[in-house]
């Protein structure tokens, strides 16, 4: 199963949630650092629009995995709450076209 893992004891703002963001998915060039692009390159891991660098199948499911989730949890907890709820509703928009979701938290 793909994943992508984040540095939770990294990510301490909103620049540096980011930067760890942008080299665990692989997003291009002209990401923009907010979570309306985040949602939007993780609304296309089944399309080969080079969002992300992960292609997914139909029934694959991409694990974000957050590494030492508890000091981002302390550091940063609008970000985690703002990420989990941006994951549940990429997913919903994945089911709103009749595919499975593609994306899975993990916190460890």
């Amino acid at each position: 199963m793909p994943s992508a893992t984040l540095n939770g004891s990294a990510i301490t703002d909103w620049s540096s949630f980011h930067e760890q963001c942008r080299h665990a998915f692989g997003f291009p060039e002209f990401y923009a650092d907010t979570m309306d692009a985040w949602v939007d390159c993780l609304s296309y891991l089944r399309d080969e629009d080079g969002m992300t660098q992960f292609l997914l199948k139909a029934d694959d499911t991409l694990d974000v995995v957050v590494q030492d989730a508890e000091a981002m949890r302390q550091q940063a907890p609008d970000i985690l709450e703002e990420m989990t709820f941006c994951i549940a509703g990429i997913n919903e928009r994945y089911e709103d076209y009749g595919e499975k979701p593609a994306l899975k938290l993990v916190l460890r």
